[in-house]
C-alpha cells in the first residue's frame, strides 16, 4: 500500500454512479479525502464523503476551490459522471510513477465498457504540441498537489469552460505529463459515435463561447513558451514569376471511381476571370478511376498525371503536382470526394490572394451526405480564425478548414509532407509562421461525408497514430517559433 495520500474529487451528478465510484476507491486502500463535487440540486451526500458545491465543474473557481482543498500528496480527479472501476493497485501504481518519473501529472490507458464488453481505449504521449483542447487523457488524472496549487493559483479567473484546459497547460510548465501506458482502470462509454461523427465538434458553431476562452488559454500558454508570435507578418510578391495559367486545382486521387467524375465537372465548370487548368494526380489507382479520368481528356484544361513512383502518399501527389511547369501562379485543393460549391468558388479563392496579401488562403465548407444534403453541424467557416491570433491558435485546432489554396512558388519552397494524413495542416503552420492566411467566408465547398471517406470510422490505433503526428507537427512547429522568437536576426 502506497505511504501518500491521495485526495480525491468526483464529479458528482449521479448517485448510483458515484457511490460505485467511492467504493472503488476506498476499496483500493489508497484514497485520503474524498471530495464530490456538484453543481447543487437534490442529490444527497454520500457516507464518508465531503461536499464541494461549485458553479461548473469547468469553471476557473471551482478548479481553485479543489486546489484549496486538496491537502494530500497527491490529488485525483475523476472527470466523468459514470461509475470507475479501478484496476488492482491502480492508484499505487500511479503513485510510484509519478514519485519515479517526477511528473506534475500521471493518466493512464484503461478500457472502456460497451454492450457489456471490455474494450481497450488506449491514450497516447503528451508532448510540447499536445495543444489541442480535446487530447484525451482519460477521466482519471493524478497531480502532484504541490503543483497543482501553483498551477491553480496562476488560473485564469472568470472561465467556464476552459479551466482544466488552462490547469494542465499550466502544469505542462512545470512539470512532464507522464503517461502510463498500462490500462490500470474502466470507464463506461457514452459517446458511441464513429471518429467521423465527432471529427467535427471542435468546429460546431454551437461551441463557439467554449472555443473562445479555449484560444485564451492557448495564447496565453504560448506566450509562457516563448512561442506566440505577433501580428507581424512577411510581405509575397505574387509577380515575382512569370505564370502562364493563373490557377490550377490539385486533386491527388485513388480509387474513387465513383467521385472523380463530378469532382472533375465541378472544376471544369468554373468561371474565372483567368486562365485555369486542372490536375488530377492518379496515385495507381486500380477500379477504373483512371478510365473515368481519361473520359474527360478532350479536355485541354486537364492534366492526367499517373507517378512513376509507386511510394507517394497524398503530400507527394501534391508536390509532384505543384512542381510540374503546368502548376499556375496559385493551387487549389479539391479532395476527390468533394465538390465545389457552385461556378465561382475559384473566382472567389483567388481573389483573395491579392485582396488579403496573403500566401496561402482557407474558404468554408458545408458538410453533406452523398446527395448534398446538409449535415450537422453544417456551415464550417472557422470564425475562430482572427487576422491578429489565428496563426497562434492553428496550434490548438486539428485543422484549418478547406478548401485550401496556397501561392505556388512558395508551397515549391516549402512541400507538403509525403503522408496521407495531416500534410495540409503541417504545411499550414509552416505558412503562418512567417505569412498571413487569408479566409472566404463564403461557402465555396461541400464535403461530402459517406461510408469511402478514409477517416469515416477509424479504430482506436488509427485513431491514436493520427494524432500523434499532428500533436508531433504542433510539436515541431511549437520548436521553430521559439527559436525565431529567440533568434530572430537568423531567422
Amino acid at each position: 500500500m502506497t505511504t501518500k495520500r491521495i485526495s480525491c474529487f468526483v464529479l458528482y451528478a449521479n448517485q448510483a454512479q458515484a457511490e460505485k465510484t467511492v467504493s472503488e476507491l476506498r476499496a483500493s486502500g489508497a484514497a485520503g479525502e474524498i471530495w464530490l463535487v456538484t453543481s447543487g440540486g437534490t442529490l444527497p451526500p454520500l457516507p464518508g464523503c465531503r461536499t464541494l458545491t461549485a458553479d461548473g465543474f469547468c469553471g476557473s473557481e471551482a478548479v481553485r476551490q479543489m486546489a484549496r482543498q486538496a491537502d494530500g500528496d497527491y490529488t485525483l480527479f475523476y472527470l466523468k459522471e459514470t461509475a470507475l472501476s479501478l484496476g488492482l493497485f491502480a492508484l499505487e501504481r500511479m503513485v510510484r510513477v509519478a514519485e519515479d518519473s517526477g511528473a506534475a501529472m500521471v493518466y493512464a490507458d484503461r478500457c472502456q465498457m460497451k454492450d457489456g464488453r471490455h474494450i481497450p481505449a488506449p491514450v497516447i504521449d503528451y508532448q510540447a504540441g499536445s495543444l489541442r483542447d480535446d487530447f484525451d487523457f482519460g477521466p482519471l488524472w493524478m497531480v502532484r498537489t504541490s503543483l497543482l496549487k501553483e498551477a491553480a493559483a496562476r488560473l485564469t479567473p472568470g472561465y467556464h469552460y476552459a479551466a482544466f484546459y488552462d490547469l494542465r497547460l499550466k502544469l505542462s510548465q512545470l512539470g512532464p505529463l507522464v503517461h502510463i501506458n498500462e490500462y490500470l482502470y474502466t470507464e463506461a462509454e457514452e459517446d458511441t459515435r464513429t471518429s467521423g461523427e465527432r471529427l467535427f465538434d471542435y468546429v460546431d458553431p454551437r461551441n463557439r463561447a467554449r472555443q473562445v476562452e479555449m484560444e485564451q488559454a492557448c495564447t496565453e500558454h504560448l506566450k509562457a513558451v516563448g512561442a506566440y508570435l505577433a501580428p507581424q507578418f512577411e510581405e509575397v510578391d505574387f509577380d515575382a514569376e512569370d505564370f502562364d495559367t493563373e490557377a490550377t486545382v490539385i486533386i491527388p486521387v485513388r480509387n474513387r471511381v465513383r467521385t472523380i467524375g463530378d469532382a472533375i465537372r465541378s472544376v471544369l465548370g468554373q468561371r474565372a476571370s483567368f486562365p485555369f487548368n486542372l490536375i488530377v494526380v492518379d496515385n495507381h489507382s486500380t477500379d477504373g478511376t483512371t478510365e473515368a479520368i481519361d473520359r474527360f481528356a478532350g479536355d485541354p484544361r486537364l492534366l492526367h498525371l499517373v507517378p512513376e513512383r509507386e511510394d507517394l502518399g497524398i503530400g507527394g501527389c501534391w508536390n509532384l503536382a505543384a512542381a510540374h511547369p503546368r502548376c499556375g501562379r496559385f493551387c487549389v485543393q479539391l479532395d476527390s470526394d468533394d465538390l465545389y460549391a457552385d461556378e465561382h468558388t475559384l473566382e472567389k479563392m483567388v481573389g483573395a490572394f491579392r485582396e488579403q496579401r496573403c500566401a496561402m488562403v482557407v474558404g468554408t465548407y458545408r458538410l453533406t451526405d452523398f446527395g448534398l444534403n446538409t449535415l450537422p453541424p453544417g456551415i464550417i467557416d472557422h470564425r475562430e480564425w482572427t487576422p491578429d491570433n489565428g496563426r497562434n491558435n492553428a496550434l490548438r485546432v486539428n485543422g484549418l478548414g478547406a478548401p485550401r489554396a496556397f501561392f505556388t512558388p512558395l508551397l515549391r519552397k516549402l512541400r507538403l509532407p509525403d503522408t496521407c494524413y495531416g500534410e495540409d495542416y503541417a504545411v499550414g503552420l509552416a505558412v503562418s509562421r512567417r505569412y498571413r492566411i487569408g479566409r472566404v467566408y463564403d461557402v465555396v465547398y461541400l464535403c461530402r461525408r459517406w461510408e469511402g471517406n478514409s477517416d469515416a470510422n477509424l479504430d482506436v490505433a488509427r485513431t491514436n497514430q493520427n494524432n500523434l503526428y499532428k500533436d508531433r507537427l504542433r510539436t515541431w512547429e511549437l520548436q521553430a517559433r521559439i527559436v525565431k522568437n529567440r533568434y530572430p536576426a537568423t531567422d
